[in-house]
């Protein structure tokens, strides 16, 4: 472990405000002035650096990066972070004066963990502490850490690969919610898991959940044909007891539905349901989203939304893909707003970002679709319409009152390069989402792109106040 400042930590004073006891405070609470994302350089030989833009639409530089700052090194490839703190604190025991004050940002390439101290000025985060890969192997036997939570009993960490950063089994290492130290592995009874990917919960329940892609070797070199066909990345569900990190329940989307990755479950604290997505339908190249809900005592899975693949001609498809004739929609990533009414899906491959009610979430309604890059169709955004847009809609992060909806466009570094070979230069979008009656509107005046982000591709946004993936609820009124 390295440490370039010793953190600091507000154990007195009133309580955060951004820490919120419902979905409806939340939604209620003042909306972001900031927000921050990742970038990474895919060639692995520049700093990767976390950026600030300014969301703040009467702020003269709305809409511009007015910091960032870089990790040391090269080749992290900086990709999911999230706060030290959510409004899960509310329910933790012994964390008397939680603060959302540190963004931990994980290397998903070195599997180093950095620290970023969001006071005094919450615009210009500062790097003070830097764990090395190392503690993550020797105290939880993980590597390749990717997505993390804060939770009961610490921030959770889901990681794709063993202590050795090539094969499984991936899981859940746990970090301390004040030092940051690796604790340990979370897991107690593993039962058949092997893949990883991410994990969330239903908090009042004592349910955790967790999906699966791949491990390193599966996914470090690209999307490997031969496993694809071979139907060997993730396809299941693993339903566990939150508290004792026991094995309850595998549930298998069926081996045709390849790599199950996001899990969104509903905010309501009392609700047992959420969705997920799956990237590719290797039958038929589609993709789908679905609905994790439990009857009784035991859980099913449904699928409620399939988005069909596109044909193509050959030539206007990367190389990867001629064979099929075919754009895949490719879903990578989903979001649910706040209040559980308006599921967001990106399609990565085409290029859109779909909009549903999901009012009744077995049955949702599409109301919207923006086009924004994509494979073959590279649609240009309105602020600058003659301009083709490279990479397609893919990290999506919604607003906690779900008004604005904030896109980047690289998935990963390696299947970039397979699906987009000419290059992906980066981009952030906002657009403005209708919440009454369903709609998206791009923003014609947030388009920071290209030399904004210093050349760097940009992967993950949070906001100021935390957002629609970052928090998870104790109360219900």
């Amino acid at each position: 472990m390295t440490t370039t400042e010793h953190p600091t930590h507000d154990h007195g004073g009133p309580p955060d405000p951004t820490l919120y006891r419902t979905p409806a405070d939340a939604v209620a609470a003042p909306g972001e002035n900031l927000a921050y994302v990742v970038g990474f350089d895919p060639a692995a030989q520049r700093p990767d650096a976390l950026f600030t833009v300014d969301t703040d639409p009467d702020s003269p530089a709305y809409g511009h990066v007015i910091a960032h700052a870089e990790v040391p090194g090269a080749g992290n490839e900086l990709h999911h972070f999230g706060w030290n703190a959510c409004s899960s604190a509310l329910a933790h025991t012994g964390h008397h004066h939680p603060a959302r004050r540190y963004l931990i940002v994980p290397g998903l390439r070195s599997s180093r963990l950095h620290v970023f101290d969001t006071h005094p000025d919450p615009a210009r985060p500062r790097l003070v502490k830097t764990l090395e890969p190392g503690e993550l192997a020797a105290r939880a036997g993980y590597s390749r850490p990717h997505t993390l939570h804060c939770g009961p009993d610490g921030v959770f960490l889901s990681c794709l690969g063993g202590a050795d950063g090539t094969d499984g089994p991936g899981g859940v290492a746990l970090l301390d919610h004040d030092s940051f130290d690796v604790l340990r592995g979370w897991e107690s009874e593993r039962g058949p898991q092997h893949l990883a990917y991410d994990i969330w919960w239903h908090l009042n329940q004592n349910i955790a959940v967790t999906s699966e892609w791949g491990t390193p070797s599966m996914i470090e070199d690209g999307l490997l044909p031969d496993l694809l066909l071979k139907r060997r990345y993730g396809h299941c569900l693993h339903f566990w007891e939150l508290d004792t990190g026991r094995h309850l329940r595998q549930i298998d989307l069926g081996d045709r539905h390849q790599m199950v990755l996001e899990l969104r479950p509903a905010h309501d604290p009392e609700a047992t349901w959420g969705f997920t997505n799956t990237v590719i339908d290797v039958e038929d190249l589609s993709a789908s989203v679905w609905l994790w809900h439990r009857d009784g005592d035991d859980f099913h899975v449904t699928k409620v939304i399939t988005l069909p693949a596109e044909p193509a001609p050959a030539q206007d498809l990367p190389p990867a893909l001629k064979p099929f004739g075919a754009v895949p929609p490719l879903i990578t990533d989903i979001d649910l707003s706040v209040d559980d009414r308006w599921l967001y899906v990106s399609a990565w491959g085409t290029g859109d970002l779909l909009q549903y009610d999901v009012s009744n979430p077995r049955q949702p309604r599409q109301t919207a679709a923006v086009r924004l890059g994509g494979i073959t169709t590279r649609t240009s955004h309105p602020a600058a319409p003659g301009i083709p847009l490279t990479g397609g809609a893919q990290m999506v992060e919604v607003s906690r009152d779900g008004h604005r909806v904030y896109l980047t466009n690289s998935l990963y570094a390696a299947w970039d390069e397979q699906f987009y070979p000419t290059g992906i230069q980066p981009w952030m979008i906002k657009l403005d989402a209708d919440t009454t009656h369903g709609g998206l509107t791009a923003d014609t005046r947030f388009h920071p792109h290209g030399e904004d982000f210093h050349g760097l591709r940009v992967h993950q946004t949070r906001l100021q106040g935390g957002d629609a993936s970052s928090d998870s609820y104790c109360h219900h009124h």
